[in-house]
């Protein structure tokens, strides 16, 4: 069945999926839907047999393991605008940055038949190739493992525990879509920043839908602490429409059928002074 949006129609199976990884259900839920979720795999229609293809998406991306026509429905667009800003920001060629990629998921391997934009094959595109992942999944860990994409992979809550990884370690933190109500807490960009080197880069995203205000301000308040207290300074805060398709006609944009969202590019501070020719 479809659910009507506006002018748009969206598959009932995404909209469940979507409000099942944004409710404020206990944290042991969720992991135990994600590992879940990474079981169940669906393959490209019309493929079948060894040259069958898996689809699978983020976490906690709220597309996870839905079909790949449902993905395509939702018309996610975050991983690849998320990749592009941070390449654009970036001072140097990238391919021996070391990145972070928190709450990753997956990986999420792109299916060039549909364009599915997947952050870690997006980052590869351009240029990045010393990726790390953390996430709270161990099944999504798994299939993340097996993309190949992942140089090293942890098992971390994020907002419970701190990253495994060493201070100022990173020269780029990826967070995309997971910081939202139910997810990642705001209170733990902090730790973030921790593990980032300075002069590093942290590119991080959000939605603008009415049920997700609440925490886009309590972040946006974070945000803004830390770079009134030097710790960073912001590139860029750019507010996307048709961020992806809405779940209903409440969480629509003036009826467009679709949600905006933001990313936010920081330097971390102490910024490294160019030298003059």
């Amino acid at each position: 069945g479809t659910e009507s949006v506006g002018a748009m129609w969206l598959p009932v199976e995404v909209r469940e999926r979507v409000e099942a990884v944004h409710s404020s259900s206990a944290l042991p839920e969720r992991l135990r839907l994600y590992d879940d979720w990474a079981e169940s795999y669906e393959q490209v229609p019309g493929r079948t047999g060894e040259g069958a293809r898996t689809v699978a998406l983020s976490f906690p991306s709220p597309m996870t393991a839905v079909s790949l026509q449902n993905v395509a429905a939702l018309e996610y667009r975050a991983p690849h605008l998320a990749a592009a800003s941070l390449a654009f920001a970036f001072p140097t060629p990238p391919a021996e940055a070391r990145v972070l990629d928190v709450a990753c998921g997956t990986g999420l391997l792109s299916v060039p038949s549909v364009r599915l934009p997947l952050l870690s094959s997006q980052l590869h595109r351009r240029g990045f190739r010393c990726l790390h992942g953390v996430d709270g999944s161990a099944g999504m860990l798994e299939r993340a493992q097996r993309t190949g994409l992942y140089r090293q992979l942890w098992r971390c809550v994020l907002g419970q525990e701190a990253l495994p990884v060493p201070a100022e370690h990173y020269d780029a933190i990826t967070l995309v879509g997971a910081l939202g109500e139910g997810q990642v807490p705001s209170m733990a960009v902090p730790e973030l920043l921790r593990v980032t080197k300075p002069g590093g880069f942290l590119c991080l995203t959000t939605r603008s839908n009415p049920s997700n205000l609440r925490y886009k301000a309590e972040l946006e308040a974070a945000l803004e602490k830390l770079e009134k207290q030097g710790a960073w300074q912001k590139v860029l805060a750019q507010e996307v429409r048709n961020w992806e398709r809405a779940t209903s006609e409440e969480e629509s944009t003036q009826g467009t059928g679709y949600i905006s969202g933001v990313i936010y590019i920081y330097q971390k501070c102490p910024v490294p002074q160019l030298k003059e020719d």
